[in-house]
């Protein structure tokens, strides 16, 4: 889950213009799907969702989110914060291949469902 407007800011500079171009909607890059563009779930009016049943269980996994309201912040979208697993607020600790390294996050999951970092 990530907790940001599902609705396009309307503050953000014109230098954002190309990061607003090149990200398009909000979505995220899972490693575990060879960091592949799959697009979140608006839940308006301020949160993203996606549940993902083949996360592999016991292994370090990564994935990255890019939202467009996050280009003021990160040149390609990048979200650094306000992002959960499983009800756990994650902290930014990974890079993620992409526009060179993008911040990212990485956890792993036990088959309880609960959540490391």
């Amino acid at each position: 889950m990530f907790l940001g407007s599902t609705t396009r800011r309307m503050d953000l500079p014109a230098s954002a213009e190309a990061c607003l171009a090149g990200v398009g909607p909000t979505h995220i890059h899972p490693s575990w799907r060879s960091f592949a563009g799959i697009p979140l779930l608006p839940v308006p009016p301020d949160r993203y969702e996606l549940v993902f049943d083949d996360v592999p269980v016991g292994t370090s996994v990564s994935f990255r989110i890019n939202d467009q309201n996050a280009c003021d912040e990160n040149p390609t979208g990048a979200v650094t914060r306000n992002v959960f697993a499983n009800d756990v607020r994650l902290v930014q600790n990974a890079t993620t291949p992409g526009n060179g390294d993008e911040p990212g996050y990485a956890l792993s999951i036990a088959s309880t469902g609960a959540v490391s970092q």
